[in-house]
Formats: C-alpha cells, sequence, structure tokens
C-alpha cells in the first residue's frame, strides 16, 4: 500500500483509490503505486472485479505539471514509456473493471479512467483532454484508447480542441457509461462490479482477452484469439459446471468456482 494510492478489498470487490489532495495530481510516484495496486489487484485471486475511485470530490485532475515543466526532451523521452505502462497496468487487469468518477477527470486523470472497461460519472462531471492547451498531446494513452472508444473523429475534436466535456455530452458521445447523483457515483460502481463477485473468472478474463486483443488487429486475426480462448474455457471447471447447470436447472443458476 503506498503513500498516494491504495487497494482496498470488500466482498471480491478491490477498490484502488487515489488520494493526493486536493486534485489528485498524477505525479511519478502516485503513478507508480497505481502500477502497484493494478499488478496486487490483477494476482489476488480474492478480488473478481474492480473499482478505480478517486474519491468523493474529484477523479484526478492531471498530470502533475510542476513535476513536468522543466523535463527536457532527453528527460521525458526516459519516463514516457513507464508513465503510459504504469496505466497500461489498470487496463491489463484480467477482471472486470470500472472508474467511479466525480468531479474533474482530465488529461492523465481521464487517460486513467479509459484503461478501465466501464466508466460511471456524476452528473457533476467534467472530461476531457486538455493536454493541447499547455503544448503537448496526452501521452498515456489518450490518443489511442479514446479514438478506440468514440472513433478517431471525435477523439480528434475533443483532443485538437483541449475542451471540458460535461457529463451529458460524455454520455452521448460514448466517453461515459452511466451519469448518476455525485453522492451516489461510488455505490453504482460497486453494484456494477459486485455482479461479477460470484462469476465465472476465467471465461471473464477470456472475454477482456478477446475483446482487447482484438482490437489490436484485424478481424482475422481477433476471430482466431477468439476461437483460442474460447477453445481453452473446456479445460476450466467453471465450464462443466455452468454447461451442467443449465442442462439440469436452465439459466443462469449455475454456482462458479472461478477456476
Amino acid at each position: 500500500m503506498g503513500e498516494f494510492v491504495k487497494l482496498e478489498v470488500d466482498g471480491a470487490v478491490g477498490t484502488i483509490q487515489l488520494d493526493r489532495p486536493p486534485m489528485n495530481a498524477l505525479n511519478k510516484q502516485l503513478q507508480e503505486e497505481i502500477r502497484a495496486c493494478a499488478q496486487e489487484a490483477a494476482e489476488r485471486a480474492d478480488v473478481r472485479a474492480v473499482i478505480v475511485y478517486g474519491g468523493p470530490k474529484v477523479f484526478a485532475a492531471g498530470a502533475d505539471i510542476k513535476e513536468m515543466v522543466d523535463m527536457s526532451y532527453v528527460d521525458m523521452s526516459a519516463r514516457a514509456r513507464a508513465l503510459s505502462s504504469s496505466f497500461s497496468a489498470v487496463a491489463d487487469i484480467p477482471k472486470p473493471t470500472v472508474a467511479a468518477i466525480t468531479g474533474y477527470a482530465l488529461g492523465g486523470g481521464y487517460e486513467l479512467a479509459l484503461c478501465c472497461d466501464r466508466r460511471i460519472v456524476g452528473d457533476n462531471a467534467k472530461l476531457g483532454q486538455p493536454e493541447i492547451l499547455l503544448g503537448v498531446i496526452p501521452g498515456a494513452g489518450g490518443t489511442q484508447r479514446l479514438a478506440r472508444l468514440i472513433g478517431p473523429a471525435k477523439a480528434k475534436d475533443i483532443i485538437y480542441s483541449g475542451r471540458f466535456v460535461d457529463a451529458r455530452e460524455a454520455l452521448m458521445l460514448g466517453m461515459a457509461d452511466e451519469v448518476v447523483a455525485p453522492d451516489d457515483v461510488y455505490s453504482a460502481a460497486r453494484s456494477w462490479a459486485e455482479q461479477f463477485a460470484n462469476g465465472p473468472a476465467q471465461a471473464l478474463a477470456a472475454a477482456k482477452k478477446a475483446i482487447d486483443g482484438g482490437l489490436d488487429g484485424d478481424l482475422r486475426s481477433g476471430l482466431n484469439l477468439e476461437s483460442e480462448v474460447f477453445a481453452a474455457l473446456f479445460a476450466t471447471d467453471d465450464q462443466a459446471v455452468g454447461m451442467r447447470s443449465f442442462i439440469e436447472n436452465g439459466p443462469g443458476k449455475a454456482t462458479f468456482t472461478g477456476r
């Protein structure tokens, strides 16, 4: 458990919580603590789903610019890949993940949210990639993940302008998946995550691997990947349990073990 980021587990749901007041500015230490918590959540068998949460007031307002302002090209070229990979550790968690967003999720904050499978936002949220206003571009996955999420034209509008997007527009664009009252953000994220607490963990991981891996290549490669992970599930206990339960009791009644 780090100084600014902690993983708390309750009822098979892990919460990765950022805590660097007042705005959860993403400095190097916080980024590396995100990596460590994400890797722990990925490895722990008692964690079946993960929430990434910035707290009741703000998700994360972006990178710590004071840490970056005097960096040279040589400095950043040595740091950029580590910055990106610290967030990719969240994307690589082989379990359902959801970002619970209140207030600002800007720049690196929204890039972190993009690493989750789902984004639930408060109706007070402001999302965006305003790096262009600093004379740079998103450097922790924003140009790639946002374009894949909402399409290149819409992503270019958000990134080129650097504008803030409110919750209503974010839902319309696909930058957010659900909008609730700010006080309900964490509970809504938890309700979504809890449905997987007793689910078929290996099948969920396979679904995530097939979807995310397929987006990285062409259709034929994606179909081949899907076939491979589909077939591999016939080596799991949950496949035998699920299919036997369907035959004997109908759909939706299986008790999975996660193995």
